[in-house]
């Protein structure tokens, strides 16, 4: 008895590791087709002018400056040359995008040539709703013979930090 296990103990064991190749060489073929990528989409934004000389010059050769200011309770669509164009309230909790669509879609109309806005946002404001006005003030619906096409409205977007709120501190909406 001995003897028996000295040669068992003495002789190299063997890895017989066919089988396992064999599935190896099915199994990641099929993981790499199944597998889904994720895609990333990138959005060019363009920063605000840093100098105040270079923002006025910039302004003087637009017609309009449009800039959207997101606050709690309501948005402002609003030409920084001559004031608010229009003060969208809140739906309940959310904010109406939808009318701030139509009025994009109406400037639009009256200015096709301007491609920029500036979304300002204050600083609490939700990155989801940060998200919604770039999709919607960049891009739009319409309805072009009976098929829904996407149409571009102010593509060149700028993000900054929004005014301090003066109309909730003095009790307004």
């Amino acid at each position: 008895m001995n003897r028996r296990s000295r040669r068992r103990h003495s002789e190299d064991a063997e890895l017989n590791i066919t089988t396992f190749m064999n599935l190896m060489v099915v199994l990641v073929p099929f993981l790499l087709i199944t597998a889904v990528f994720s895609q990333v989409s990138i959005l060019e934004l363009n920063l605000p002018p840093t100098s105040a000389n270079q923002q006025q010059e910039e302004e003087k050769k637009k017609p309009i400056v449009l800039e959207v200011l997101i606050y709690k309770n309501r948005l402002e669509i609003v030409d920084r040359q001559t004031g608010p164009l229009k003060i969208v309230p809140n739906k309940g909790a959310e904010h109406d995008f939808d009318t701030m669509v139509a009025t994009l879609k109406a400037v639009k109309l009256r200015f096709p040539d301007i491609t920029e806005i500036t979304l300002l946002l204050e600083a609490e404001t939700p990155y989801d709703v940060l998200v919604k006005a770039m999709d919607r003030s960049r891009l739009t619906e319409q309805m072009v013979n009976g098929t829904k096409i996407k149409a571009e409205l102010f593509p060149d977007i700028a993000i900054g930090d929004a005014p301090p709120d003066t109309a909730a501190a003095g009790g307004g909406a």
